[in-house]
């Protein structure tokens, strides 16, 4: 063993007092030299040398490494205000399927004997209303041919705020010609009906 094997060995060994080390020298016949930390071996030559014990650092403990904080909560979103009370759904407004425009003219016309009717025409025609003929010597019942006369009933437009009503009014009229007329003139009656009720159901009066 080499000297300097022995020494850390002795350096390594404990301590006879608690606050020396003790070291023994030691020298064979042969002339070996030893170290160790007993007394030397009979026959050999011994040198003691006492030293002081080192004082030994105790090893801090390995720092611990620091938990991982846990992750922060993110805040809960506030929640969103809930109305007092729920809107009630707006009305859905009926949407036309076509621009409706107002019906068309009509004419309310006045005949000579005070009888009245509704007409499309601001001028209808005119129409011959018979006479009645006399005999040369002025009595009625002698009279011979046939007599007219040529007269014009007075009409006037309807107003704007009234014609609606004076649209259907001539439907109704139009309706009772069709259903209580005679056979033969039964078709041409409900042509008229069903084109009044067309005009009608097309425009702003609303059928």
């Amino acid at each position: 063993m080499s000297y300097r094997l022995a020494w850390l060995m002795l350096l390594a060994a404990p301590a006879a007092h608690a606050d020396e080390v003790v070291i023994y020298r030691c020298t064979d016949a042969a002339g070996a030299l030893t170290v160790q930390n007993m007394p030397c071996p009979k026959g050999s030559r011994q040198q003691v040398k006492r030293m002081p014990a080192l004082a030994t650092v105790p090893m801090a403990p390995a720092a611990s490494t620091p938990a991982a904080a846990p992750p922060a909560t993110p805040a809960a979103a506030p929640e969103a205000a809930v109305p007092a009370a729920a809107t009630a759904p707006a009305e859905s407004t009926p949407v036309a399927t076509a621009a409706h425009l107002p019906p068309p003219n009509l004419f309310r016309c006045t005949t000579r004997d005070g009888g009245g009717y509704l007409t499309e025409d601001s001028e209808p025609a005119s129409r011959c209303e018979p006479l009645q003929t006399i005999g040369l010597d002025g009595n009625p019942q002698g009279g011979a041919g046939q007599a007219c006369e040529v007269v014009r009933d007075t009409c006037a437009r309807v107003p704007d705020e009234g014609l609606c009503e004076a649209w259907k009014k001539r439907r109704d009229e139009a309706e009772v010609a069709w259903r209580f007329t005679r056979t033969e003139t039964s078709e041409k009656n409900k042509a008229e009906f069903e084109r009044v009720q067309r005009i009608l159901a097309e425009s702003t009066c609303g059928g």
